[in-house]
């Protein structure tokens, strides 16, 4: 079953929701570019690593030790139950990663990257180091001899800086690096049905070509969405009329 909206779900949007979604995306949209691109080129998933540093409940990273009895076995309901020479008090881990796929394609001959394509997430849209870092990284592919396909379907978080952006909720970028600093972009509403855009190849080669309404519609149906995402409502907010509008559109529960 596709989606019932006729360009991007909402409440695919969800914080529940998206990283499943994400995870999901990249390799469906792997598969479709490669059924084109093999074999001159093949298509790889690669990932960004964050790396995030959470406050620890304790105050210090030692391990406290304590050292029980050797008396009797304790008792539950009566019956003996096995204890451990010690009990230790071990602290919660500090450290958590993240990691975001996105895509290379990549020239069978000499292994040479031609095209970047990322799907954006909340981690490197909100400001704060992940995004200083995907910030980083994507000023030095704009800068190099590679393509760049640049997929924004969340209305949160703050946009890319891109000069004269149009008013929007989503949106695709390409950057050709032979054509640069000219870039070609599809400013997409909530309505809209999403594009069918180019993946560029070599310049002298022609480009393929991904539906991404069809892919959508493709992670949707395979992950049966239907049935997980609409008890809650989308993030951020729609607006009251598109709230009205969407509210026409959500498959009947069973």
């Amino acid at each position: 079953m596709p989606s019932p909206f006729p360009g991007m779900n909402p409440y695919l949007e969800q914080s529940s929701v998206w990283t499943d979604f994400h995870n999901r995306f990249i390799p469906t949209l792997s598969e479709v570019i490669a059924a084109q691109v093999s074999p001159a080129y093949y298509v790889r998933i690669e990932e960004h690593l964050y790396v995030h540093e959470w406050p620890s409940p304790f105050a210090r990273g030692d391990v406290s030790v304590s050292e029980r009895s050797k008396s009797e076995p304790r008792t539950r309901g009566g019956a003996a139950t096995l204890s451990a020479p010690l009990e230790l008090t071990d602290p919660a881990p500090t450290v958590d990663h993240e990691r975001i796929p996105f895509l290379e394609v990549v020239t069978r001959d000499d292994r040479r990257v031609v095209t970047v394509i990322e799907l954006l997430s909340p981690t490197n849209k909100y400001a704060g180091a992940d995004r200083a870092a995907f910030l980083t990284k994507r000023s030095t592919l704009l800068n190099r001899a590679i393509h760049y396909l640049e997929i924004d379907l969340l209305r949160g978080g703050p946009r890319m800086p891109i000069r004269e952006l149009p008013d929007c909720d989503y949106y695709v970028y390409l950057s050709r690096y032979h054509r640069r600093p000219q870039v070609e972009f599809w400013p997409l509403r909530l309505r809209d049905r999403l594009p069918l855009v180019p993946v560029p190849l070599r310049p002298e080669e022609d480009d393929a070509r991904v539906d991404l309404q069809d892919l959508l519609n493709t992670v949707y149906d395979r992950a049966r969405y239907q049935f997980s995402i609409y008890d809650d409502q989308p993030e951020p907010s729609l607006s009251p009329d598109d709230a009205a509008w969407a509210a026409q559109l959500l498959p009947v529960r069973s």
